[in-house]
């Protein structure tokens, strides 16, 4: 997508007048009216974070257990938020044993590549999104539906295909092609999880600040999906609004997307819903038959947040996976000789 595209979508937004002083209602009072753009719609632009400890699955440990209690939820805040925790250690969360708990969420000093408690902390430290044990609410177990035998022998295939033979087994992640929080649909990223929504006439546009692929510009004038035999990592998306509701529908996946094992039939709804001044309800529903046992549902709030939003390029000249396929060769250098040192010594 080139820039001038962008501007042209953007244009009619960045002209439109702003809202009038005191139009918003106070996120104390008992009902809230949400903002309008100048076109009538619900307003959903401003910065915004998903961040959070909150698994997509619930923990083994919580089986049964759909929230957490007033007092679970406030310690957990409390500890999650301390200084000194490593934004990065979110499957802490996931240890039943406290002491434990709180040992992961300390970063290791033994390998430290740079302080993840200082270099990512951010002034609205990561916390919990709500009192649910998991961002899955259906099932209701909080948990992803089993995978259907074809999706079985997919993975399968996918991880005797992953190593260090080559750049093409990498990661996509490695290679700057996606990163997995990418929508649709959109998972917290690990950090830098700032993602800003822009609307003009006909277009909702969202960039999101860790991402690999170009900001997603969504047409609201009902017009069809992409032809099928178009398949895009980010697949093909198309918006509506259903009262205050703002409806993503997604599809034209590649297989390459690999969302959790999904194939390219992946197809998921989103639904943004400005809650009140400050939060934002985000719910998005994925289906793929040839995946899943069932279609699956995750929903988590997202906050406003101070920017600035930071310019993120993952590009070519990153040497990282040259020095991962060096290392690599390195190690298998150094096995053949030890197996020969073991032959002679026979």
């Amino acid at each position: 997508m080139s820039i001038g595209i962008l501007v042209v979508v953007l244009a009619p937004l960045l002209l439109a007048p702003a809202p009038a002083a005191g139009q918003v209602t106070s996120p104390a009072a008992k009902t809230w009216t949400p903002t309008r753009t100048p076109d009538g719609q619900p307003d959903l632009q401003g910065l915004w974070t998903m961040s959070t400890f909150t698994p997509l699955e619930r923990p083994a440990h919580l089986a049964g257990k759909e929230l957490y209690t007033e007092e679970e939820t406030a310690e957990l805040r409390q500890l999650l938020t301390a200084e000194g925790v490593d934004p990065l250690a979110r499957t802490a969360i996931n240890e039943e044993d406290e002491e434990k708990r709180r040992k992961k969420l300390v970063q290791s000093q033994e390998s430290i590549h740079y302080d993840n408690s200082i270099w990512l902390r951010t002034k609205q430290p990561k916390g919990l999104s709500s009192r649910r044990t998991s961002l899955i609410v259906d099932p209701a177990n909080g948990r992803i539906p089993p995978l259907t035998p074809e999706a079985k022998k997919r993975a399968a295939e996918r991880k005797a295909a992953r190593g260090f033979d080559s750049y093409e087994n990498r990661s996509l992640a490695e290679r700057c092609i996606a990163w997995r929080h990418e929508g649709s649909p959109m998972m917290p990223a690990f950090y830098n999880d700032i993602l800003q929504i822009f609307q003009a006439p006909g277009y909702v546009v969202i960039l999101q600040e860790m991402s690999n692929n170009g900001p997603r510009i969504i047409p609201m004038d009902g017009r069809p999906h992409i032809s099928p035999n178009i398949r895009q990592f980010p697949g093909d998306s198309r918006g509506r609004w259903e009262g205050d509701t703002l409806v993503v529908d997604t599809t034209n996946f590649t297989g390459k997307t690999n969302f959790r094992g999904s194939s390219e039939a992946l197809h998921v709804v989103e639904r943004f819903t400005r809650v009140d001044a400050d939060t934002i309800r985000y719910e998005f529903t994925v289906e793929d038959p040839a995946s899943w046992t069932q279609p699956w549902s995750a929903e988590m709030p997202m906050t406003t947040i101070e920017g600035p939003l930071y310019e993120y390029a993952c590009h070519e000249g990153n040497y990282d996976v040259a020095h991962i396929l060096e290392a690599a060769r390195a190690l298998e250098k150094e096995a053949k000789a030890t197996a020969a040192v073991a032959r002679t010594a026979r």
